[in-house]
């Protein structure tokens, strides 16, 4: 078993591969494929490509294909989502971090698969894609913090068949999420939303889009075939999917 922490995106990456081969070779390439995704999307850095497009110093000739691919998979998210999910902003700005971590840890997790890895987990900034089981050949256990106290663990789930698993809210990193229909409006009803979907892109795109939609985020989850919410409000009330119980393992 390897386990690795590396600090991009500025957050932190972590990567544990249980088979008992692992080449190091490979790991760095995972590690060195979320630094170029950092570098090609990361609105705060003056050379990304985001940056250049968003000062209009890069021709949409000129993008390149994964710029292409995301702005893509943004327009079909925010038109799924009946435009709940929208990476433009009031200056009319691109910001795809709401797709781009997911999307990421994705393509990284089949960089493992590809290279013959079956147990592994790879996650970013708390959004996770597993694949097998641990290391002691059991589902992953994969922990949601508590909002109002994130060192504390509400719940914890069980992921058997290589899923994924977001959350979204404001607790750690703040007001960053918007509702694009209502600019102006507070998002404070609903205050964790954790989707679990057959993958991390999946699970990621649609916790971003069900938290902008707040109260009827779940409702949207709920409706959304191969996914399943976990959500939990201002006063610290929790509410679920009906098929988010296959996965509770034990409440704390």
């Amino acid at each position: 078993m390897i386990k690795e922490t590396r600090l991009i995106m500025g957050m932190p990456v972590t990567v544990q591969v249980c088979d008992v081969a692992t080449d190091k070779e490979t790991l760095k390439s995972v590690f060195d494929y979320f630094t170029y995704i950092d570098e090609t999307f990361s609105t705060y850095k003056e050379t990304s490509e985001i940056t250049k497009i968003n000062k209009g110093d890069l021709k949409k000739a000129d993008w390149s294909e994964d710029m292409k691919t995301i702005i893509l998979l943004c327009d079909e998210t925010r038109q799924t989502t009946d435009g709940y999910f929208d990476i433009r902003n009031n200056q009319g700005k691109f910001d795809p971090s709401g797709i781009v971590k997911g999307w990421a840890i994705f393509n990284t997790a089949k960089i493992l698969e590809k290279a013959g890895y079956k147990n592994f987990y790879v996650e970013a900034g708390g959004d996770i894609q597993t694949h097998g089981t641990n290391n002691e050949d059991k589902p992953w256990s994969v922990g949601i913090k508590n909002p109002f106290k994130p060192n504390e663990i509400v719940k914890v789930v069980l992921l058997k068949n290589n899923e994924g698993i977001a959350t979204s809210g404001a607790y750690e990193r703040g007001a960053h999420i918007y509702n694009p229909k209502n600019r102006q409006q507070e998002l404070t009803d609903i205050v964790s939303v954790t989707v679990i979907g057959p993958n991390i892109y999946e699970a990621d795109r649609f916790a971003t889009a069900a938290f902008a939609m707040q109260k009827n985020g779940i409702n949207f989850i709920e409706k959304k075939s191969g996914l399943e919410g976990y959500f939990i409000n201002k006063n610290g009330i929790a509410t679920q999917t009906t098929g988010f119980s296959n996965y509770a393992s034990i409440d704390r």
